[in-house]
């Protein structure tokens, strides 16, 4: 093993054809796990403690929204909530992806946050149903937008060895902020520290808080280099891996030879025709495109549908008072955490196919029991929380899969919008829906009625398993371009 270090020439040329020679992703692949791949995972990550947080509160904060001497929520409003956030965030996902593969990932997840920053301290101040309505839709763009950036960028920068674990411990940290969120409306709920329509402004301006602190840990994060050769910018792509590696030197790691294969050759280009871009999804990858769909919606109905409506169900069927409902959701949240954290691994090694099927069918047969228990009134609203624990334990790392799925399987080229149109279809499908349809048979009280909802929830899962068992791509351990060759390649 020896230290090398590439000059910007030496990794990207340009033939007299026009075409381009780059080396940039074997340089990104050799790399060792270090800090520069902490510091990325951990200022790009964030995001989904955000979303954790923002959904959290959401639900947590339903039961004070009823309450809310301003708003004064029903039980289908609460759910109306939870969608018009869902509704925005796939607008948000579709708009700013296409924006994401067109002018870079760095401008896009600056921006995106900015959009979530002023959203959510907005819903702070809203005045009526309509104006919180309204705020929820932007902030829910502005999530988002920033899942599409945020997933290509992470996806580029990680070795293909550690990208598995990886992604689905950063979708995991969305639980991270869930147990923020339980925690802090805890306190914020509480009618002895604060008054029915103040603690739920103050939670959230938490996010606008956390959101003005992240702003900063992104600056020094550098564009995606494969982006940067893509479009015609080989040179500054050069340059970042320089630098990036330069750092790796610095703190004592060796860089070995290149991984096999030969240079990347393609022709640089400033933006990808929408045409091309459904031609990639619905014609050469087709087979794919059928998968990701799948696994999306079914995973955002299993979501959606439980964990907005669980504070509802909390007070509606065990009298669980609503500044009360962070308690139960700190137990969700940790199964949530850990399911990725003890599973991501077997993702890399046992593979993409294997792992996907066995959660998403663990998943959907578990809720199918809990469900049945539930319905049957054997639980106790401790013991059902329990139940949701361990369901989320193996549900966590199959939705975060999902992700995985459509991020890693379609050409850098079109990533960041297939991203986004796998997620808005996914949602609007299987999640969009969901808050109001479960909102609707809580507030029917009958035990039945939603058992009836968790049993349709639990087949989609199942039938997602069997799906990704036989058709999804065994991605593990692979490049980004070999799972899926850039549309300008030339080889």
């Amino acid at each position: 093993m020896t230290t090398s270090r590439a000059e910007p020439h030496a990794s990207t040329t340009q033939r007299a054809d026009g075409l381009y020679e780059s080396d940039v992703p074997r340089r990104l692949e050799r790399l060792p796990w270090g800090r520069f791949h902490t510091l990325v995972v951990v200022a790009l990550g964030i995001t989904w403690i955000l979303d954790g947080l923002e959904v959290t509160l959401a639900g947590s904060v339903a039961g004070a929204l009823k309450e809310s001497p301003v708003l004064q929520f029903g039980d289908r409003e609460a759910g109306l909530a939870g969608t018009c956030y869902l509704a925005g965030a796939v607008l948000g996902a579709i708009f700013f992806g296409w924006l994401t593969d067109r002018l870079g990932r760095k401008k896009l997840f600056f921006i995106t946050l900015a959009v979530y920053l002023v959203a959510t301290a907005m819903t702070a101040f809203a005045w009526d149903a309509y104006s919180f309505f309204f705020f929820r839709f932007l902030t829910g763009a502005g999530i988002g937008g920033e899942y599409t950036a945020i997933n290509s960028t992470i996806q580029e920068l990680v070795p293909a060895r550690y990208r598995g674990w990886t992604d689905l411990v950063i979708n995991g940290s969305f639980w991270i902020g869930a147990a923020l969120g339980a925690s802090g409306s805890i306190v914020l709920l509480d009618p002895a520290y604060f008054a029915p329509d103040h603690g739920w402004r103050a939670a959230f301006l938490i996010g606008a808080f956390l959101g003005l602190i992240i702003i900063f840990m992104r600056m020094w994060i550098p564009e995606s280099p494969r982006w940067l050769v893509i479009h015609g910018r080989p040179d500054e792509a050069a340059r970042i891996v320089d630098d990036v590696e330069a750092r790796f030197v610095r703190e004592g790691h060796r860089l070995g030879d290149l991984p096999p294969g030969k240079p990347m050759l393609l022709k640089g280009r400033t933006h990808t025709p929408l045409g091309e871009v459904f031609s990639a999804l619905f014609v050469r990858h087709r087979g794919r495109t059928a998968v990701g769909l799948v696994l999306m919606a079914a995973q955002a109905f299993f979501y959606n549908a439980i964990f907005f409506t669980y504070a509802l169900v909390l007070t509606r069927f065990y009298n669980v008072p609503s500044h009360d409902v962070g308690w139960y959701i700190l137990p969700f949240a940790l199964g949530n955490v850990m399911g990725p954290i003890l599973l991501g691994r077997f993702f890399d090694t046992i593979g993409r196919r294997k792992m996907i099927a066995f959660t998403y069918a663990m998943s959907g047969i578990l809720l199918a029991l809990v469900g049945w228990m539930f319905q049957q009134d054997m639980l106790t609203a401790s013991q059902l929380t329990i139940g949701w624990m361990i369901i989320f334990f193996f549900a966590s790392p199959a939705a975060s899969a999902a992700y995985l799925t459509v991020s890693e399987t379609f050409p850098i080229e079109i990533r960041a919008l297939a991203i986004a149109i796998f997620y808005a279809v996914g949602t609007g499908i299987g999640g969009v829906a969901a808050p109001v349809v479960f909102g609707m048979l809580i507030e029917s009280g009958s035990r039945t009625s939603v058992f009836g909802g968790y049993l349709f929830g639990a087949a989609l899962m199942i039938f997602a398993a069997f799906i990704a068992g036989r058709f999804a791509v065994a991605a593990e351990r692979r490049s980004l371009e070999d799972v899926a060759s850039p549309l300008s390649s030339h080889h």
